[in-house]
């Protein structure tokens, strides 16, 4: 089973920052676009952030300007640095890959909370 390892969630107050990060295997790191999900509670899980392999980025409206979505490809990392930080952006969130390649990059994180006070 692929295991995606999230690092760096938190408690913010609002206006702060917060990065999380995100270990990925070689093999899925090299042939697939990663990314971030969130959920909040009582909502559906929704798109954050995709960093695609051929050097992409998109963001969500939400968050654009504010978040920044990197990779680091000698230690296999993906990177979210989460600024100007607002209450509406708690959440658990999801390192994931963008469900491409026939399976091999439909694998997610076990989550990571971050939660931003007024």
């Amino acid at each position: 089973q692929v295991k995606l390892l999230e690092s760096g969630g938190g408690s913010v107050q609002a206006g702060g920052s917060l990065k999380l990060s995100c270990a990925v295997p070689s093999h899925i790191f090299f042939a697939c676009g990663m990314g971030y999900y969130r959920q909040a509670p009582g909502k559906e899980r929704e798109f954050v952030s995709m960093f695609y392999s051929i050097g992409t980025k998109t963001y969500a409206d939400s968050v654009k300007g504010r978040f920044s979505i990197s990779r680091d490809n000698a230690d296999k990392m993906l990177f979210l640095q989460m600024n100007n930080l607002k209450t509406e952006d708690t959440g658990v969130y999801y390192c994931a890959g963008d469900g491409t390649g026939g399976g091999l990059c439909d694998v997610w994180g076990q989550g990571i909370q971050v939660t931003v006070s007024p």
